[in-house]
């Protein structure tokens, strides 16, 4: 059976369970995305994640682009080489999938076609990263695989095998991917032998930080489109433990330590977010100490990047960042820009009034959404302008 048909198919059975739930007037092809936010009525991470895997594709080079399955340092890549010969050294870009660190994949249809189009489009090199997921590989592994491979690949003589410019070099990751960019590109550039081989870093609806998550678009789209708080919330526990008492503290806001309150600087939103994304939302500090359990873990930027200091930052290279309007990680993105701005880092950003979160894993069918293309117009562009 055709992979079309196949959605064709399970699209049926997710009608019959279709409810209507009221959304954003601004939202484009509204009932697209209301079908995919009910899908929670029948357990949205498992039905997803195995959707996904039904949506593999297999790798195949095309007239442009030759595509190869491979291994850097034994993580398996996706990488994809212009045929066009090139009078120059090519550019090359690191992408790091999304899927809360749970399920994704760079051999999904949508980031196929993403990182085909890159290459194409750019003339580069484009590595496509497959790290381990949880609740399998649980933290720090699927970061670490990520750094592995992006210490391989800024090895001298790996960029002079496929022709790579060593000053012209992005990493980039929506959603779970961006959290794994953002965190890699700090610790790169911290590293005496590779810090002045990134010349960017692409973040596309990031998200930065497990301090709050009652920051304004945590309530505001606690019940979705797409990624309700409820689901991040269960997701994202899973990339650290299966323990049950985890979840249940994040989602009153009381998950984090002794120790943990000189943090809250660095993600509070009162000061680092705009007015209007304020809105009438009053602040209130995360409550320390409930927990029983003792995660250490959420007090480091290793999982939370918007935790490292302003001198840290400083040492950042451009960075680009997609916000969307409809997602509860818009204010990590929002705050991470204020931050990025006042470290006096040369950041650009576009923030999509009617964009969902997920959106590029939908610019293919059967959950086409035109929203989803736009945004990848803007991060190619972005990057041919910039790169």
């Amino acid at each position: 059976m055709g992979f079309k048909t196949l959605c064709f198919g399970l699209t049926l059975i997710l009608f019959a369970y279709y409810i209507y739930t009221p959304l954003p007037e601004n939202i484009e092809e509204p009932w697209k995305a209301t079908l995919l936010e009910n899908m929670g009525l029948i357990r949205y991470a498992e039905f997803f994640s195995m959707l996904l895997k039904l949506d593999h594709t297999v790798l195949i080079s095309d007239e442009n682009i030759t595509v190869m399955d491979t291994k850097f340092t034994d993580i398996p890549v996706c990488l994809y080489l212009p045929k066009k010969k090139s009078e120059s050294q090519r550019r090359a870009v690191i992408f790091i999938h999304g899927g809360a660190f749970v399920m994704g994949s760079c051999r999904q249809t949508a980031y196929d076609f993403l990182n085909r189009w890159t290459a194409n489009k750019l003339g580069a090199v484009v590595v496509g990263i497959d790290y381990r997921l949880a609740p399998q590989y649980q933290f720090p592994v699927p970061l670490e695989d990520v750094i592995s491979v992006v210490r391989f690949f800024l090895q001298d003589n790996i960029l002079a095998k496929y022709g790579v410019d060593p000053s012209r070099i992005c990493i980039s990751g929506d959603s779970s991917g961006g959290t794994l960019a953002a965190k890699v590109t700090q610790l790169v550039q911290n590293d005496p032998e590779f810090k002045n081989k990134i010349k960017a870093q692409v973040l596309i609806y990031p998200g930065l930080q497990v301090v709050d998550v009652l920051m304004p678009s945590y309530r505001q789209n606690e019940h979705g489109p797409i990624l309700s708080r409820d689901m991040a919330i269960k997701m994202g526990c899973l990339y650290l433990t299966k323990d049950k008492a985890l979840p249940q503290a994040v989602r009153e806001n009381q998950h984090m330590p002794h120790g943990s309150r000189h943090l809250f600087k660095l993600v509070n939103w009162s000061t680092l977010l705009p007015e209007k994304y304020r809105r009438n939302h009053i602040y209130t500090e995360p409550i320390i100490g409930k927990l029983n359990s003792s995660y250490p873990v959420l007090l480091g930027s290793r999982l939370s990047p918007l935790l490292v200091t302003d001198s840290q930052l400083e040492k950042l290279p451009l960075t680009y960042i997609i916000t969307c309007e409809h997602d509860i990680l818009r204010d990590d993105g929002l705050v991470y820009v204020s931050r990025l701005r006042n470290a006096a880092v040369n950041v650009s950003h576009d923030h999509i009034e009617d964009g969902i979160h997920g959106a590029l894993f939908f610019m293919t069918t059967p959950f086409y959404l035109r929203v989803g293309i736009r945004i990848s117009d803007k991060y190619i562009n972005w990057l041919e302008e910039n790169l």
